[in-house]
């Protein structure tokens, strides 16, 4: 089982000096992966839970494989239908060919309403436009040029990785299980209940991966079973959090430091022990 670390890109307790010493020391620590978050158009209803600061997905991801050299670095998740589908590829792809393959690219249907009407994109569709952004990705990835809209599209740099980049699926529902079965690699849920991770194995396709984002908020004293989420409680509890994941099929466990309400947060330097904390709770090093 490979663990990652979910790197919050976004409040006032974040700057650029923590996002790239949160990220060495992850790559240091041993952790495979670090993915930020996504808005494109932060209105309300999205600043709410995740607050300006935020710093835009695809160039911090950018600006962060130029300086690591191992760690895997990708997005938990794209909006997929608020950037257009070709100039994703191409930023995309590129990415993956100057980090040497290290781009992990996962992608959601978003839940903000007001971002999707900044953008002139149809909230109702977003499922639908997702799955057509997903296809022209793909194509994209792997073929020197794609035909859209009428026009002939040259595609290059390809991804290093073959056939493309590992593609994360987020979402907790079935059209999310849907969308990993036929285009993704993986299926991303966001903080999923116990009976969700015990179902993983059986709705998803021969060969498809389990990638789970859950916290990683340790307590002293151990917390209610029957209430508390996977990742929150004791470094007892949270080890057995682990192994019910890993029986459940999980290859990838992303862990989550945001406790979501940001009066909790602390500066990124006091938050930077919590990763130190889990590679040693979870025997990462």
């Amino acid at each position: 089982m490979k663990f990652g670390i979910n790197l919050p890109n976004f409040g006032h307790q974040m700057t650029p000096e923590g996002m790239l010493t949160w990220t060495r020391e992850a790559e240091r620590l041993g952790f495979d992966t670090v993915l930020v978050s996504d808005h494109l158009a932060l209105t309300d209803d999205a600043h709410r839970r995740s607050p300006a600061p935020f710093y835009e997905s695809l160039a911090t991801l950018s600006w962060l494989a130029g300086q690591t050299r191992t760690v895997r670095l990708g997005a938990g998740v794209l909006i997929a239908s608020h950037r257009h589908p070709v100039a994703l590829a191409r930023a995309t792809a590129t990415i993956d060919r100057l980090s040497g393959g290290r781009l992990v690219v996962g992608f959601g249907v978003g839940w903000a309403p007001r971002a999707f009407d900044v953008l002139g994109v149809d909230f109702h569709r977003r499922g639908a436009l997702t799955d057509e952004a997903l296809d022209v990705l793909v194509d994209a990835w792997t073929s020197d040029a794609v035909t859209h809209r009428g026009h002939r599209v040259h595609t290059a740099p390809r991804p290093v990785q073959d056939p493309h980049p590992p593609l994360w699926i987020g979402g907790n529902g079935p059209r999310a299980v849907e969308r990993v079965n036929r285009i993704g690699t993986a299926w991303h849920p966001l903080h999923p209940s116990r009976r969700l991770c015990a179902q993983a194995a059986e709705v998803l396709a021969e060969g498809k991966q389990f990638a789970p984002r859950i916290f990683f908020l340790p307590t002293t004293a151990p917390v209610d079973p029957d209430s508390r989420p996977l990742g929150y409680g004791t470094p007892d509890q949270i080890r057995a959090d682990v192994a019910l994941l890993r029986d459940s099929g999980a290859d990838h466990v992303i862990l989550d430091t945001d406790p979501g309400d940001q009066r909790l947060r602390r500066g990124w330097e006091q938050d930077l022990d919590l990763i130190r904390l889990a590679a040693d709770v979870l025997e990462i090093r």
